[in-house]
C-alpha cells in the first residue's frame, strides 16, 4: 500500500504525537491482511488481539475521515483526490475486520454490525457510481423485528420467484468473474506501488481497483450475513421457547392395557405375549424336593450295585458249600449241565428263527 502526503498528514488535534491518518488506515489495513492470510486459528487469543487492535485503528481512523468532511454526497469520484481514494475503504475494511471476531455470544450484534459497515461502504460507491450495482436491502428495524418474531411459512415457488433466482444465480456469476480480473489485475499494479515506482495516475487506479473489488467482496458478505442473521435469530427463538415453562401441566403416565376385547378373552386366550414368572428357580426345587418328584436330587445311588454284589458272592458261597458236601442233588445238576454242553455247540438255544 503506498503512503500519501494529503489529508493523511493530518494529525489528531489532541497533540502532535497522534498518529497520521494514513497511518492508522494503513495499519488497520495490514492487520487485516496477516488476519486473513494466517494459518492460525481464528479463535486464538493471538488472532483476536490483532483483530482488536485493527479495529481500534480503523475506527479512529473512520472519526477523523468524519470530522475532516473527506466525502460529499455533491462531487464526483474524479473530483476525490488520489490520497483521499483509499479512505473509501475504510467502512469495508472495518467490516471485514468485525466478521473475524468469534464470540459466540454476541455473534448477532457483530454480524450485524459488519452488515452496517458494508452497507455504508456500499452507499457510498454508488453516490460516487464506482462501478453499477443493485444496492441490497437494508436491515428491518428492531420494530419490524418484532412483528416478525414467529416464523411465516414460505410460499412455493412459482414462475417469477425462478425467473428472479436465476437472474441471481447470473449475478453472481458475473461477480465472480469480474472479482478474478480485478484480483489479476491488482497483482501487477500493486507491485509497481509497493515498489514505489508507481506514478500518480498508477496510484489511482490501484485504489479504485481495490475499492472495485472491496465492492463485490461486500455484496457477497451481506448474502452469507443474512443467511447467518436468519438461522441465528432461529436459534434464539429456540432457546426462549425451551426455556419458557410449560403452559399445560404434565400429563400422568399411561396404566398398561390388555388389547384383547375383553377380560375374559384375555382370560381364555391370554395376553398374547409370555406372562411374568410366580417363583424362582430354588423356590421350584425346594416345591418338587418335598413333593419327592426328583429323582435322586443329583446324587449318585451306590445302595443297588452294593446289595447285587453281596447277592453274587453269598450265591457262590453256596455252591462252594454244596460242592464240599457232596450234595447228590447239585452233584446231579451239574453233571447234566456238563453233558449238554458237549452235545450243543455255544449258542445253540439263541438261534430260533435265524435260519
Amino acid at each position: 500500500m503506498a503512503s500519501s502526503e494529503s489529508s493523511g498528514e493530518v494529525r489528531d488535534a489532541s497533540g502532535s504525537d497522534a498518529p497520521k491518518l494514513s497511518e492508522l488506515l494503513d495499519g488497520g489495513w495490514k492487520i487485516y491482511e496477516e488476519v486473513d492470510s494466517t494459518n492460525e486459528p481464528l479463535g486464538s487469543n493471538s488472532v483476536q488481539l490483532r483483530v482488536r487492535r485493527g479495529l481500534s485503528l480503523l475506527q479512529d481512523a473512520a472519526r477523523m475521515v468524519a470530522q475532516l468532511d473527506l466525502f460529499s454526497r455533491n462531487e464526483d469520484l474524479e473530483e476525490v483526490s488520489t490520497a483521499d481514494l483509499k479512505y473509501l475503504l475504510l467502512p469495508a475494511l472495518l467490516g471485514a475486520l468485525t466478521l473475524k471476531q468469534t464470540s459466540r455470544d454476541q455473534r448477532l450484534s457483530t454480524v450485524q454490525t459488519a452488515r452496517d459497515h458494508f452497507m455504508d461502504f456500499l452507499m457510498r460507491c454508488k453516490e460516487y457510481h464506482v462501478t453499477r450495482f443493485d444496492l441490497p436491502k437494508r436491515r428491518e428495524s428492531p420494530g419490524e423485528e418484532s412483528q416478525q418474531e414467529l416464523p411465516v411459512a414460505k410460499p412455493a415457488p412459482g414462475s417469477a420467484d425462478l425467473v428472479a433466482m436465476a437472474a441471481q444465480r447470473q449475478a453472481k456469476i458475473e461477480r465472480y468473474r469480474q472479482k478474478k480480473e480485478l484480483e489479476a489485475r491488482l497483482l501487477d499494479v500493486r507491485r509497481a506501488v509497493e515498489s514505489g515506482q508507481a506514478d500518480d495516475e498508477m496510484s489511482r487506479e490501484f485504489y479504485l481497483l481495490n475499492v472495485r473489488r472491496w465492492i463485490t467482496v461486500s455484496l457477497e458478505e451481506i448474502e452469507s450475513i443474512g443467511q447467518e442473521e436468519e438461522i441465528l435469530k432461529n436459534m434464539d427463538r429456540l432457546k426462549q421457547s425451551t426455556t419458557r415453562p410449560p403452559n399445560q401441566p404434565p400429563r400422568p403416565p399411561m396404566k398398561p392395557f390388555i388389547l384383547t376385547k375383553d377380560a375374559v378373552q384375555a382370560h381364555v386366550f391370554g395376553a398374547g405375549y409370555p406372562s411374568l414368572p410366580t417363583m424362582t428357580v430354588d423356590d421350584w426345587y425346594d416345591q418338587h424336593k418335598k413333593r419327592g418328584a426328583l429323582p435322586d436330587q443329583g446324587i449318585p445311588s451306590r445302595v443297588s450295585v452294593e446289595e447285587d454284589s453281596d447277592a453274587k458272592e453269598r450265591e457262590e458261597e453256596e455252591k462252594e458249600k454244596k460242592a464240599e458236601n457232596d450234595d447228590e442233588e447239585s452233584l446231579m445238576k451239574a453233571r447234566n449241565w456238563d453233558d449238554w454242553k458237549d452235545n450243543h455247540r455255544r449258542g445253540y438255544g439263541n438261534r430260533h428263527n435265524m435260519g
